[in-house]
């Protein structure tokens, strides 16, 4: 392999599993920076329910990536995946590899092989643009288009709204316009992907899950969420750890309640995880303490490609 290539260390895992140690580890001996893949970590406001890096462990090795939005900020997979190319190529000037950390298989798709398909509706987004349409007219519609997509504001017949709110929609979700996924999307990247798949018998990893939940309560779960009830309906606060202590809140379950719940539904999202990566033939799986092994597999396939 030549000496120039560059590689996205790509370690990836269901949540609780101990990714985040390892990529400490795997950071200081491949001189890589860490990019984070959780969907979730990207909001400032939900730290303690996304179980967010501590300060001295963000101190530890450059992240990137984390706390870096807010709930209010319209974000997706789309643009997650041009800010981070956009990164790399940076990153890439100085250093041989960098790290791609996280669980959220989509998010870790997009930057590893590109998006294909359009994204999933976003249900909220697209009440707003009904709601503009009956408010403003059609014309605040086309103009809207013609502003975001120009090329297909010039193909589309502009007397049909679902097709024009379809395409802003797609525009407002990505930060991509419509018409770029009416292609097959350029899949070549500047860099080789070594793909680590972390994982644990499953009794080890549910209890971690469950100690994890216990942590987050201890640590101040439900006084995070209280303070961000008022923003409740928002899509980024529609996730596992949050919407069970709205519930609480609400008084429609107990406290013991919405923690077992959390537990619960944190556990089938691992299951959820995992099944996501069957598919996916290029991750090489390990148990969290295989240290050696992994950096022996990771030095390898940087020498022999």
């Amino acid at each position: 392999m030549p000496s120039n290539s560059k590689y996205l260390i790509v370690l990836l895992g269901p949540t609780g599993v101990g990714k985040t140690d390892l990529s400490i580890t795997l950071s200081y001996e491949f001189d890589a920076q860490i990019l984070s893949s959780d969907s979730r970590q990207f909001y400032r406001e939900m730290k303690i329910g996304t179980a967010t890096p501590t300060d001295d462990i963000l101190k530890a090795a450059p992240h990137h990536f984390i706390g870096n939005k807010s709930i209010f900020d319209r974000y997706s997979c789309g643009i997650f995946e041009l800010e981070v190319l956009t990164l790399l190529n940076d990153l890439y000037k100085t250093h041989q590899s960098a790290m791609l950390v996280g669980g959220s298989g989509l998010y870790i798709d997009s930057v590893c092989d590109g998006i294909d398909d359009f994204p999933a509706p976003d249900i909220e987004l697209r009440k707003e643009l009904y709601k503009q349409l009956n408010n403003e007219g059609i014309e605040s519609v086309r103009k809207q288009l013609q502003l975001l997509d120009p090329d297909y504001y010039n193909q589309v017949d502009l007397k049909n709204t679902q097709r024009m709110l379809k395409a802003i929609e797609v525009c407002l979700q990505t930060g991509r316009t419509y018409s770029s996924f009416r292609t097959k999307p350029n899949k070549e990247r500047p860099f080789i992907s070594i793909k680590i798949g972390l994982n644990r018998e499953r009794e080890a990893l549910y209890q971690r899950i469950n100690n994890r939940v216990d942590c987050m309560v201890t640590n101040g779960l439900v006084a995070e969420v209280n303070g961000l009830y008022d923003h409740k309906q928002l899509n980024s606060l529609n996730t596992v750890g949050y919407k069970e202590i709205f519930e609480y809140l609400d008084g429609i379950i107990s406290l013991a309640e919405a923690i077992d719940l959390i537990k619960r539904n944190s556990r089938r999202y691992a299951k959820r995880q995992l099944t996501w990566w069957t598919r996916d033939k290029d991750i090489v799986w390990f148990h969290p303490e295989q240290v050696d092994l992994i950096i022996e597999f990771i030095k390898n396939r940087m020498q022999n490609g």
